[in-house]
C-alpha cells in the first residue's frame, strides 16, 4: 500500500474504532443469551481461541469484497484493529468475567436461607459494600424481579467496577512493560495472533479474506465436522462425527491399573492444528509429561493410594499434580522475569530518567507512565484489600499472586497459545494445601474466595483472558504497522465500554429472568458451581479440625515441580537436542489434559512427519491449512450463535 493511500492513524481510525464499539455493545446482550439464558453456546466473545472477534472479522472482511465497498471500505489494518478491540472488549462481557463476578457475593446471602449456621460463622464479616444483602434485593436478583434496585446495587457496582479496572489497569501496564522483550527480543510465536494475521490480506482485487486455497480446505473441513457435530448435539437423529470424548478404554475402578483412569479418543481438529503450529518440542512434552503423571498415579495407587480419576486427583496426597503445576508455574515466571532482567532494568532505568530511551515513543505507553500505572493500580488493589479486613502483608500475597498468575497465563498464551489451559492450582486451594488457614484470618479468607472469579478456572474465559488478549493484540499491532499508543487509546475505551454495557444487560437480565431461572446456572457448569458453592467453600475452610495446619505434603509438591522446571530449562540451555520443554511440564499438570495430550500427540506426529520427508519447503506451505481448522472451528460457533438468535434459543 502506497504511503498516500494508508490509513491515518496507522490503521485505528474513527471509523474503525467505531465499528468495533457498536460490535461490542451488540454482542453483549447476544452473548449473555446465548451463553447463559438459552445455554447454546458455551462461549462466544471469550475463550481461546474467541469465537466472536474471528466472526467480526469475517463477516467484515466479506463484506470488503461487494463493489461498492472496495475502494471506500475498510483496509487490512483498519479490520485488524476491529479484531483487537473486539477481542479485548469481548473478554469482559463473556460469562466467565462480569456475570459471575457480579453474581459470586451476592450468593453468599442468598445461599445463607439453607445455611443458618453461615450468619455465625462468617455472613456479618462480609463487607457491605460487596453486595446488597436486603432479602428483596437478593431475591429478585437470583429468582427475577419487576424492577432493578439500582439504588441498593450501587455500592457494590462501583467497588467492583474499581477492582476490575485496577487489575486491568495493573496488567496492562505489564503487558505494555514485557511487549518488547516478548516481541522484539525472545520473539515469541504468538500462535493466536496469527488467526488474524492470515485470515486478512492486503489488495482490493477479491476483497480482504485470504485466497490461500488450502486455508478454505481447512476451513471448509472444520466448518462441516464441528456444525454436524453440534447439530447433533441439537437434533439426536443426525449421527455426529465421533472426535470426542470417546472412551476406548473404561476406568477400571480396583487394582493398580485404576491410576491410569479412562483413556479417551479426542481428535478436536482446531487443536490438531495448534499442536502443529508450536514448537515440535513443546507438542511432544505435552503427551509425554501427562505419561509421566499417569505413571506416578499408577505407582501412588499400587502402594496403597485410593483409586481416583487422574483428573480428579486434587488433594496433596503423592503425586499431588495440582501442586506439581503451580510450582512449576511460579518458577517458570521467576525464569521468565530472570531472562528479561536487563529489559526490564533498562525499561526502570528509562522510567526513572536515568537513561534514554529512543524506541519509547514507539511503545503503546511510555515506560514512566507504564511503571506509574502499574504502581498505582497496585496499591489501589492493596487498598481495596485492606478495606476488605487484610493485612497489608495478606493483601500484597493475594494481589501479587493473581498478578503473577495473569502475567503467566499471558505468557503461555503468547509462547505457544495455550491460554485455554486451566490455572494449575487455584489459590485459594495453593494457600490453605500449603500454608494452612492458620496463617489467615477470617476476613482474609472471605476476600480471597470474593476474588476467586478472577483466578476462578483459566480457559481463557476469567480475568487472565484480558492481558493475553492485549498482548495478542499488540504483536498483531506489530505486524500490521498499527499505532501502539492509539491502539492502547482504543482499548482503555472499549474496555470501559464493555464494563457499562456488560453492568447493564447483565443487572436487567438477571432481575428479568433472574439467576436461577438461566440454563446456565441450571446445568451443572462451572458457573453455576463456583457462584453458589463459595460460601460453602468458606464454611469448609473454617469448620475443617486439620485446614489450619501446614502442609508438607502441599509444600513438597510444590518444590517438586518447581525442581523440575529448573532442571528442564537447564537441560535446554545446555542441549539443543533436548526434546522436553518446561510448558509441557505445566500443561500436563493441568486439569483437561487428560483430553489435549492426545491432540498435541497427533498434532506433533504430523509436523514430524512432515518435516522429516519434507522440510520447510513442505511445512510452510500447511500453515494455512492448520489455521483454516481453527478459524472454521471458532467460525462454528458463531454461527450457532446465530441459528440460537433466530430460533430464541430453541437451537
Amino acid at each position: 500500500m502506497s504511503a498516500e493511500r494508508r490509513p491515518q492513524g496507522g490503521g485505528v481510525t474513527w471509523r474503525a474504532v467505531l465499528i468495533a464499539y457498536v460490535a461490542v455493545v451488540l454482542l453483549t446482550p447476544l452473548a449473555f443469551y446465548v451463553e447463559n439464558v438459552w445455554y447454546r453456546v458455551p462461549d462466544l466473545t471469550s475463550g481461546v481461541p474467541a469465537a466472536a472477534p474471528v466472526a467480526v472479522l469475517l463477516a467484515l472482511g466479506g463484506l470488503m469484497a461487494l463493489p461498492w465497498l472496495r475502494r471506500r471500505g475498510l483496509r487490512r489494518s483498519e479490520l485488524l484493529t476491529v479484531y483487537c478491540l473486539v477481542l479485548v472488549g469481548g473478554a469482559i462481557i463473556g460469562h466467565g468475567l462480569f456475570p459471575i463476578a457480579l453474581s459470586r457475593n451476592v450468593a453468599f446471602h442468598y445461599m445463607a436461607r439453607t445455611h443458618l449456621e453461615w450468619e455465625a460463622l462468617f455472613l456479618g464479616e462480609i463487607p457491605t459494600w460487596f453486595a446488597p444483602s436486603e432479602y428483596a434485593v437478593v431475591e429478585g436478583y437470583f429468582q427475577g424481579a419487576p424492577a432493578v434496585p439500582w439504588s441498593a446495587w450501587l455500592p457494590a457496582l462501583v467497588s467492583l467496577w474499581a477492582l476490575i479496572l485496577l487489575l486491568f489497569t495493573a496488567t496492562l501496564c505489564l503487558t505494555i512493560i514485557f511487549r518488547r522483550q516478548w516481541i522484539g527480543h525472545e520473539r515469541l510465536s504468538f500462535p493466536l495472533a496469527q488467526i488474524p494475521l492470515a485470515t486478512i490480506r492486503e489488495g482490493r482485487s477479491a476483497g480482504l479474506l485470504t485466497t490461500a486455497h488450502l486455508f478454505w480446505a481447512g476451513f471448509a473441513i472444520s466448518l462441516g465436522v464441528s456444525f454436524v457435530n453440534s447439530l447433533s448435539q441439537r437434533v439426536p437423529a443426525v449421527p455426529a462425527i465421533p472426535l470426542g470424548p470417546v472412551p476406548i478404554l473404561r476406568w477400571q475402578r480396583v487394582g493398580i491399573w485404576a491410576g491410569l483412569g479412562q483413556v479417551d479418543l479426542v481428535l478436536w481438529p482446531w487443536m490438531i492444528a495448534l499442536a502443529y503450529l508450536v514448537p515440535r518440542e513443546l507438542a511432544f512434552s505435552v503427551w509425554f509429561f501427562w505419561c509421566v503423571r499417569l505413571a506416578l498415579h499408577v505407582a501412588a495407587v499400587a502402594t496403597g493410594g485410593t483409586p481416583q480419576l487422574p483428573s480428579e486427583m486434587y488433594g496433596i496426597e503423592f503425586p499431588a499434580p495440582y501442586f506439581q503445576g503451580a510450582g512449576a508455574a511460579f518458577t517458570l515466571l521467576a525464569l521468565v522475569l530472570w531472562t528479561a532482567r536487563r529489559h526490564l532494568g533498562h525499561a526502570a532505568r528509562a522510567a526513572l530518567g536515568l537513561v534514554k530511551c529512543p524506541d519509547d515513543a514507539s511503545e503503546p505507553l511510555s515506560y514512566r507512565w507504564a511503571l506509574a500505572g502499574f504502581a498505582a493500580s497496585f496499591a489501589g488493589l492493596l487498598y481495596y484489600c485492606w478495606l476488605a479486613g487484610c493485612r497489608v502483608w495478606v493483601g500484597a500475597l493475594f494481589i501479587g499472586a493473581m498478578v503473577a498468575y495473569f502475567l503467566l497465563m499471558t505468557r503461555l498464551r503468547a509462547e505457544a497459545g495455550l491460554g485455554f489451559l486451566c490455572y494449575p492450582c487455584e489459590l485459594q486451594e495453593l494457600f490453605m494445601g500449603t500454608a494452612g488457614m492458620g496463617v489467615f484470618r477470617r476476613p482474609e479468607l472471605i476476600t480471597l474466595i470474593s476474588l476467586h472469579w478472577s483466578f476462578q478456572a483459566g480457559t481463557g474465559i476469567s480475568f487472565e483472558s484480558l492481558p493475553g488478549s492485549a498482548m495478542d493484540s499488540f504483536k498483531v499491532a506489530d505486524a500490521a504497522g498499527l499505532n501502539a499508543r492509539r491502539l492502547v487509546a482504543a482499548i482503555i475505551g472499549v474496555v470501559v465500554l464493555a464494563l457499562l454495557s456488560s453492568t447493564y444487560v447483565t443487572m436487567t437480565q438477571m432481575y428479568h429472568h433472574g439467576f436461577m431461572g438461566m440454563s446456565r446456572a441450571l446445568s451443572y457448569t462451572n458457573f453455576s458451581w463456583q457462584t453458589l458453592n463459595a460460601g460453602g467453600r468458606i464454611e469448609n475452610y473454617l469448620t475443617d479440625p486439620g485446614a489450619a495446619a501446614v502442609k508438607p505434603g502441599g509444600i513438597a509438591a510444590v518444590l517438586a515441580g518447581g525442581a523440575v522446571v529448573v532442571l528442564l530449562g537447564i537441560m535446554r540451555l545446555r542441549f539443543w537436542w533436548w526434546p522436553l520443554h518446561p510448558l509441557g511440564y505445566i500443561a500436563a499438570n493441568t486439569w483437561g489434559a487428560h483430553w489435549y495430550y492426545m491432540p498435541f500427540f497427533v498434532g506433533w506426529l504430523l509436523k514430524t512427519l512432515v518435516i522429516r520427508y519434507g522440510g520447510l519447503r513442505l511445512f510452510r506451505p500447511t500453515v494455512p491449512l492448520a489455521v483454516g481448522l481453527i478459524v472454521g472451528d471458532v467460525a462454528n460457533v458463531g454461527l450457532w450463535a446465530l441459528v440460537a438468535l433466530a430460533t430464541h434459543g430453541r437451537l
